[in-house]
C-alpha cells in the first residue's frame, strides 16, 4: 500500500519540475512512510512513497521495464490478490518474473494484456502506467473505489494523486468551493457523488473505471458494473457458493511479508472473516492470528441500547477470542482523543467527515500500527447482504432520497440565508438520487420486494458503501496500515446482487442468507446477535469537548463557519446540547454530538484549505 503522484503534458517540457513532483510527493508521506522514488521524463512526472507489505527489494517504485518497442513504468497503490493466476499466464507467454512483489505482476501483466488489463484483475488498487511507445498515461481504479485516484486538468496538463491535497502542490491550481461543492458538502455530506468532490475542477476516477491520457485528451470509461440476471440457483448450491466465495476472498487477502492481523468486534462479519483467517494460520502451522477491538473509556457504564446500537460488543469479542485462540488486544480511547483528532480525520479525508466516526478510526489504526502493517476488516458485508436498518424500515424505505440522509430540511437550514437563497440542496439531492436510481437494471422475473430492494441496495453500495470505504482507507493509511476488505470481493458482490430478497432477508432478518450459512461455523451468540454497527463512545464527556469547541468557534464572530452557515442556527443546536437530533443525520451513528462535531470539522477545513467560494 502507497501513495503516488504524476503530471503528463504533452505541450510543454516538465523534466525540469522535479521540485513540484517532491512537493506533491511529500504530501503522502503518511500513506507510504517506507521509501519514496521518481520518474521524469520530457512530458511524464510520476512519484511514489511507499509502504513496504511484499517484496521489500523486488517492490520498488517507480518500476520500469524497458523493451526494443518502448519502455513502461507503473506507480500504484493497492494489492493484486490473483498474482498467481497471473504470474502463470505471463509465464507462459514468455515472461520472466523477478521477484514475488504484485507490482511486477501488474506492469508485465499491462504489457501483455494492453488496455484489457483492468478486466484480468481481483484486487483493491489504483494505478498510472506511462506508455512511451503510445506516448499515453494509463489510469485505472478498482471496482469498488477502495483505493483512491484524483485528478484535475490545469493549462493542458493532467495533475493525478492518490489524494487531493497533493495536486494543490501543483503551482496554479487553486481551491474553489462553488454551488456544486457547498450542495456536496452540505446535501449529500459526508457522503458524496461519485467522480466528484466538493472542489471545483478536482475530480476522481469512479470505481470501476479506468482513463487514458494522450494527445487527444482525457478519455474515460467504464469497464465493470453489477448486472442483473435471474438467480437460478438452488438454495442449497447458493449457500455452497457463498461459502466457497468468502472463504476464497478472505484466505488470498491473508498473503503479507509483514505482520497482519483482523479487526474484531464480535459482531457477524468480524467474526466469519476472523473465523477464517484463523483457520487458515492453523493449517499452515503459523503463531494464532493477532486480533484487535475497540472501545472508549467507561463505554459499558454509559451504554444506551437504541435500534441503531442495541447491545455493546465485550461479551460477544471474548466469546470469540476464546473459542479461536487468538492474541487479542483490546484498545481503549479516551474521549478527549476523539475531539482533538477531529482536524487529523478531516485532514486525512482532505474534508469533513464522519466526525468521531473518522477519528476514532484514524486513533485505532495508530494504537494498531505500533505492531501491525496489515489488517483486514469487515466492511461491505451490510451493503452486500443487506445489513442496514434501512432496508427493513418503511419511513426509510418511503423517503424518496437516499435513506441514510433524511434530515433535509435541517441541512437547508445549516446555510447562511443568504447562501440558503442560491443554493438549493433538495434540488441537488433529488438530482443525484434520481440520477443514481436510473442506473438501476430492474429484472422481469424479479419479486416486487426484490426489486424495490435492488434499487435500496445500488445506492447502498455506490453512496453509503462508497463514504465508509473512504474512511477505511484515509484513516488506515494516515497511518501506513494497510486496510482489506474482504467482503468487498466483486465476484461475492455480483453473485449476491442477484439473489432474490426473499433468500437474501432469510427468516426476515438483516443478513439473513449470511447468518444461515455462518451457523456451521460459528457460535450460534454471534450468528443470532443483532447487527451492532461501528462501537461510538457514549461517554458524555465528550459531547461536553465538543460543545466546548463549538462554543469557542463560535464565539469568534470572524471564523469563517459565519460566512458559510447558519450562526443562529448552530448557537440553537448549542443550546438544546444536539438533541434537535436525536435520529441519525447520516447513517446510524451520527446524531446531535457528530452533527455539532462535523461543524467543528467545516470550521477546521475552512481554516485550513481556506478554498475561494464562488457562487
Amino acid at each position: 500500500m502507497c501513495g503516488f503522484v504524476g503530471f503528463v503534458d504533452f505541450n510543454k517540457d516538465v523534466s525540469n519540475k522535479i521540485n513540484i513532483l517532491e512537493k506533491m510527493n511529500e504530501t503522502l508521506s503518511k500513506r507510504g512512510p517506507d521509501e519514496e522514488g521518481y520518474y521524469i521524463k520530457k512530458h511524464i512526472a510520476l512519484g511514489h512513497k511507499r509502504l513496504i507489505v511484499i517484496d521489500p527489494e523486488g517492490g520498488k517504485q517507480p518500476m520500469i521495464e524497458k523493451y526494443s518497442f518502448g519502455e513502461f513504468t507503473i506507480v500504484y497503490n493497492g494489492q493484486i490478490y490473483n498474482t498467481k493466476e497471473l504470474k502463470k499466464i505471463l509465464e507462459e507467454n514468455g515472461f520472466i518474473i523477478n521477484s514475488h512483489c504484485d507490482t511486477e505482476i501488474l506492469l508485465k501483466s499491462y504489457i501483455h494484456f494492453g488496455n484489457d488489463i483492468i478486466n484480468h484483475l481481483n484486487g483493491i488498487f489504483s494505478f498510472a502506467i506511462w506508455n512511451s511507445k503510445n506516448e499515453e498515461v494509463f489510469l485505472a481504479r478498482d471496482h469498488f473505489g477502495i483505493k483512491p485516484l484524483y485528478y484535475s486538468i490545469y493549462d493542458n496538463t493532467l495533475i493525478f494523486s492518490s489524494e487531493i491535497k497533493a495536486i494543490f502542490k501543483y503551482p496554479g491550481v487553486e481551491k474553489i468551493l462553488d454551488n456544486q461543492g457547498i450542495s456536496e458538502l452540505f446535501g449529500i455530506g459526508p457522503a458524496h457523488t461519485p467522480g466528484t468532490t466538493i472542489f471545483k475542477n478536482i475530480f476522481e476516477i469512479k470505481p470501476a473505471h479506468f482513463a487514458i491520457f494522450n494527445k487527444s485528451g482525457l478519455h474515460i470509461k467504464r469497464y465493470w458494473k453489477l448486472k442483473s440476471k435471474e438467480h437460478k440457483d438452488s438454495f442449497g448450491t447458493t449457500c455452497e457458493k457463498l461459502k466457497f466465495l468468502l472463504n476464497d476472498s478472505i484466505t488470498r487477502q491473508l498473503v503479507s511479508d509483514v505482520p497482519l492481523c483482523t479487526f474484531l468486534s464480535g459482531g457477524l462479519d468480524s467474526s466469519i472473516i476472523t473465523k477464517f483467517a484463523a483457520d487458515y494460520y492453523k493449517k499452515k502451522g503459523f503463531p494464532p492470528l493477532d486480533t484487535y477491538s475497540i472501545d472508549y473509556v467507561d463505554n459499558d457504564k454509559n451504554f444506551v441500547k437504541s435500534d441503531f446500537q442495541p447491545n455493546s460488543d465485550n461479551y460477544y469479542i471474548n466469546l470469540m477470542t476464546q473459542d479461536l485462540h487468538t492474541n487479542h488486544h483490546n484498545i481503549v480511547i479516551d474521549t478527549p482523543e476523539l475531539a482533538s483528532y477531529l482536524e487529523d480525520a478531516m485532514i486525512a479525508r482532505d474534508m469533513p467527515g464522519m466526525a468521531d466516526i473518522d477519528s476514532s478510526l484514524l486513533l485505532f489504526c495508530k494504537n494498531v500500527k505500533k505492531e501491525m502493517t496489515v489488517a483486514l476488516s469487515g466492511e461491505c458485508a451490510d451493503e452486500i447482504f443487506g445489513g442496514y436498518p434501512w432496508f427493513f424500515r418503511e419511513d426509510a424505505l418511503n423517503s424518496n432520497t437516499f435513506p441514510w440522509s433524511i434530515a433535509i430540511t435541517e441541512r437547508q437550514e445549516l446555510l447562511n440565508p443568504e447562501i440558503s437563497k442560491r443554493v438549493e440542496l433538495k434540488e441537488y439531492i433529488d438530482y443525484r438520487y434520481k440520477e443514481s436510481l436510473s442506473e438501476v437494471e430492474i429484472l422481469d422475473t424479479d419479486s416486487k420486494e426484490t426489486a424495490e430492494k435492488r434499487k435500496i441496495s445500488h445506492l447502498t453500495l455506490n453512496w453509503f458503501m462508497q463514504t465508509l470505504l473512504d474512511r477505511s482507507d484515509r484513516m488506515s493509511m494516515y497511518n501506513g496500515l494497510e486496510l482489506r476488505v474482504p467482503f468487498c470481493d466483486y465476484r461475492l458482490a455480483q453473485y449476491v446482487w442477484n439473489i432474490p430478497w426473499e433468500i437474501k432477508a432469510l427468516n426476515g432478518r438483516e443478513k439473513g442468507l449470511l447468518r444461515y450459512i455462518s451457523k456451521d461455523f460459528l457460535p450460534s451468540e454471534i450468528v443470532d446477535r443483532k447487527k451492532s454497527p461501528y462501537p461510538k463512545t457514549h461517554n458524555p464527556t465528550y459531547l461536553n469537548k465538543v460543545k466546548d469547541i463549538l462554543e469557542n468557534i463560535m464565539k469568534d464572530k470572524n471564523a469563517p463557519i459565519n460566512n458559510l452557515l447558519n450562526r443562529q442556527y448552530i448557537l440553537d443546536i448549542l443550546e438544546t446540547n444536539g438533541n434537535s437530533f436525536t435520529r441519525p443525520w447520516f447513517g446510524q451513528l451520527m446524531t446531535g454530538p457528530q452533527l455539532m462535531a462535523y461543524l467543528c470539522q467545516v470550521n477546521m477545513w475552512l481554516e485550513k484549505y481556506q478554498p475561494k467560494i464562488e457562487l
